[in-house]
Order: structure tokens, then C-alpha cells, then sequence
């Protein structure tokens, strides 16, 4: 007889230069099993993926971004950026994630999440930080689907906090709220994922700042329901 085991639950690290995001961290993910949170560099993190926030395009020439490039070497935006050509016509929206060999020992993928369309954009007044951060970990949940244990831990910045100038206690809510879709279910569809977020914008608007809002999946909503 074949015993099938539960995958071990992810382990998230949350890093961040920015002492007011980490702070922000804090409060929103307070008590959250599973994530660490630390002051420091992405490129000190030992984790199976690093999540990048970057634009539509995947061009690789600003922010982490840039960081990123340069520490994994020019290959990582050619790997995006086929990635995006492939499976998303060369333009990943919003809501959208893409999964790719970083080529290293550390980490092994890269997940490039946009928070916005070209670079440089404020989104500070959007949700697109919610829609980056609920696809980059609807991503680990495709990787592990494809090949089974192979995202066991995944490290994020500040999505949008930085060139988005999204503040930090809005970036860290809205973090939490993607977060939590991705305990929730496991989406097949980005446009559902897209759906899920955008639909209860009232929500999100009115939610409290001290506390983050954990979003409704709808009953049509495509994939698999985790709790």
C-alpha cells in the first residue's frame, strides 16, 4: 500500500532593508505560523526561491530587480523574459507570475511577480501589491504541482514599497492578504486569482490599517480549496 504524505508547509521569509516595512511586517503577520521576518538582504536569505517584483515586461533594470541581475548574471532576465514570451504573449499582467531556473545553487528558481505595467510606476493607490504577491505564491503552488517538493521555502521583499512607494503598514496588509489566498486555495487560473482580489476592492478599502483583510475565494472560483 502507497502512503501518500502532506507536503510540509511552506517556509516564507520575509526580508527587508526598509526597517519600517519589517516593522509593518510585524503587526500584520503577527502570529502567523510558518513566516520569518528579518531586517537584511534577499541575497543573504538561503531559500529554494527568491521572489523579485518587477514590471510587465521582465526587464530586470531597476530596483531588486537590478540587484538580482547583477548577483545571478544576465541570464536570469533572458530566462524571465522567455518565460513571459511563452506563456503569457511577452507581456505579463498584474495578478500574473512566472517561475524559472536561477541557473544557482541559491536560490534554485526565481519568481518575478509584476507590481506594475513599465517601470517606475506609483502604485501606491492600487491593489497591485495584493494581485504580485497572491500570484508569486500561487507560482510556488504550480512548481510544486509540477515537480512535488521543490519550493519547500520561498524569501520576498517589500513588494511595491520601494519603487511603488506603496507605505509600508498598506504594503504589509496587502502582502498578508496574498498571503492568506494562498492558504486558502490553490488557483488554476490567474484571471480567477485576478477576479478574487479586484472583486472586493470595498473590502480591502475599508479594512482596518492595524489589521490586514483576509479575502472570500468564490464558489466558482477554478483549482483546489486548502481549508
Amino acid at each position: 500500500m502507497t502512503v501518500k504524505h502532506a507536503p510540509k508547509p511552506l517556509r516564507v521569509v520575509l526580508t527587508d532593508l526598509n526597517t519600517d516595512v519589517v516593522g509593518a511586517w510585524r503587526t500584520a503577520f503577527a502570529g502567523t505560523p510558518g513566516v520569518e521576518i528579518r531586517t537584511g538582504s534577499i541575497l543573504d536569505v538561503d531559500v529554494d526561491a527568491w521572489v523579485t517584483p518587477t514590471n510587465s515586461r521582465g526587464l530586470m533594470n531597476g530596483g531588486l530587480d537590478a540587484v538580482i541581475k547583477r548577483h545571478l548574471g544576465a541570464g536570469i532576465q533572458l530566462r524571465v523574459q522567455r518565460a513571459i514570451r511563452d506563456g503569457h504573449g511577452g507581456e505579463l499582467k498584474v495578478g500574473g507570475a512566472v517561475c524559472v531556473p536561477s541557473g544557482a545553487a541559491v536560490p534554485r528558481f526565481l519568481i518575478s511577480t509584476p507590481t506594475m505595467r513599465t517601470s517606475a510606476q506609483d502604485v501606491s493607490q492600487t491593489l497591485n501589491v495584493a494581485l504580485a504577491c497572491a500570484a508569486a505564491f500561487q507560482a510556488v503552488h504550480r512548481q510544486n504541482a509540477a515537480t512535488p517538493g521543490s519550493i519547500a521555502s520561498v524569501a520576498l521583499v517589500g513588494l511595491g514599497a520601494q519603487t511603488g512607494q506603496v507605505p509600508a503598514q498598506v504594503c504589509a496588509n496587502l502582502m498578508w492578504t496574498g498571503h492568506s489566498l494562498f492558504e486558502d486555495h490553490e488557483f488554476t487560473d490567474e484571471d480567477d486569482l485576478r477576479a478574487t482580489v479586484t472583486s472586493q476592492l470595498d473590502d480591502l478599502l475599508a479594512a482596518p490599517v492595524d489589521r490586514p483583510h483576509r479575502l472570500a475565494v468564490p464558489a466558482t472560483a477554478r483549482g483546489t480549496r486548502r481549508r
